[in-house]
């Protein structure tokens, strides 16, 4: 279980393919404080670290992994948002993440304004997921607020601590994200037959 709250830009400095998996290496400033088999989310995605580095961590990625999300897409020098798994106890800044990716959206138009940016996000509504004025979604790992809402699409607004210190300053119109919509509001979709 996440937050949605990133802690670090890490950046993959190695990818690696064994059969159908993807094995990929992490350098971060928190790799050296993980542990082998732990969970860790990776642009959102909840991983196991396999394997452990002086200032790095591998992750293995499988196929179902890689085709429900944009994992299969990085490179070398990728910069991926990086968060472990919340302590039961601790504040939860950020609303319940469980680090398993809905599916890919795709970033449709960047506003650059005075002092921040809005992202809209376009994603496919056969899946029958759904996001709500003022609701939570997470984007890459990051925790956001929906500020418009559509059928098929949506706009989340960043504030610059957020653009720097996650990977948002990278995405461009036509880049791929992982969607992770709000568990409690999927929940309460299923129930009502929607």
């Amino acid at each position: 279980m996440f937050t949605g709250i990133i802690e670090e830009l890490g950046e993959v400095i190695e990818l690696n393919t064994d059969k159908e998996n993807l094995h990929i290496t992490v350098r971060s400033g928190i790799s050296k404080k993980l542990k082998i088999d732990q969970s860790l989310a990776h642009d959102g995605v909840c991983l196991t670290v396999v394997e452990l580095g002086e200032n790095s961590h591998t992750i293995t990625a499988i196929k179902e992994t890689i085709d429900k999300s944009n994992i299969g897409e990085l490179d070398l020098g990728s910069k991926v948002n990086l968060e472990r798994a919340m302590k039961l106890g601790s504040r939860l800044d950020g609303h319940i993440v469980q680090g398993h990716v809905d599916q890919v959206g795709i970033c449709t138009k960047v506003d650059v304004l005075e002092g921040s940016w809005v992202y809209t996000f376009s994603y496919d509504a056969s899946y029958n997921n759904l996001t709500i004025e003022k609701g939570s979604i997470t984007i890459n790992g990051v925790s956001l607020t929906v500020v418009a809402s559509k059928e098929n699409s949506f706009s989340v607004a960043i504030i610059p601590y957020t653009y720097e210190h996650t990977n948002f300053h990278q995405i461009e119109i036509n880049d791929s994200v992982n969607l992770e919509f709000d568990v409690i509001g999927k929940y309460v979709a299923r129930l009502l037959g929607k």
